[in-house]
């Protein structure tokens, strides 16, 4: 019980505006990630990484139990997040964890085999007793993308609006949703570990524009990749 409340804090601490104030911590100087506290310097199980030398085994597929949903928009300070109000879910691992929130890094923050897009949105999950699943989805360039076009039409550039049009956020996953797994942390303070990581193999597209204008706001709201030390990452 103590977990759950511990973990609802956090989330409630993510979906706010901001969490903790803009000039607590960034991306650049003295604020930067070289000067994040606690867990963020301590941890062993940061995020992200570089995913590379993962590990051939049987993983089960995410069953994505997606509809139509959105609530608000926040720019946080930090990136541009989408609250989800509506019940939607993944199943994994024999876990349902409910979807709170999506949000977006430029460039992406974890790597695959060294390779860095443009794009990297983060699907933030809870299961009823308060553990973590992130769902990442890679962005290349090539075709405007009509789902983000719904956020990209109305991303404020400070404060909170409502969404006009709800999200079909089956189409802001890849057709072939082949992962890979690895336990790891928040990528924001307070880097809070024991959160279960699912990226997606495989990108989808984003025009130049689109992400230009993401970059009007946010370029380079990315943490550095973090040491993967004795972690397993399976595929």
């Amino acid at each position: 019980m103590k977990k759950l409340f511990t973990t609802l804090a956090v989330l409630s601490a993510l979906s706010a505006t901001p969490f903790a104030s803009a000039s607590e911590w960034g991306y650049t100087g003295d604020t930067g990630p070289n000067h994040w506290h606690g867990v963020c310097q301590t941890g062993v199980n940061q995020s992200p990484i570089d995913i590379s030398n993962a590990i051939e085994s049987e993983l089960e597929p995410i069953t994505f139990n997606y509809g139509q949903a959105g609530k608000n928009i926040v720019n946080n300070g930090h990136t541009v997040q989408v609250n989800i109000k509506s019940p939607q879910s993944i199943q994994v691992e024999g876990k349902t964890f409910s979807l709170l929130q999506l949000h977006f890094h430029a460039p992406s923050e974890n790597l695959i085999a060294g390779h860095s897009y443009p794009l990297e949105m983060h699907l933030v999950h809870a299961d009823k007793d308060g553990n973590l699943a992130v769902v990442g989805v890679m962005f290349k360039e090539g075709k405007a993308n009509p789902e983000l076009a719904k956020i990209w039409s109305q991303m404020p550039e400070s404060g909170e609006i409502t969404l006009d049009k709800k999200l079909t956020l089956t189409n802001l996953l890849p057709n072939d949703q082949a992962y890979y797994r690895f336990n790891g942390s928040l990528t924001t303070p307070p880097c809070s570990e024991g959160v279960t990581w699912l990226v997606m193999k495989n990108p989808i597209e984003i025009s130049s524009e689109q992400l230009a204008q993401f970059r009007e706001l946010y370029n380079g709201n990315n943490r550095p990749t973090q040491a993967i030390n004795a972690r397993p990452i399976l595929k």
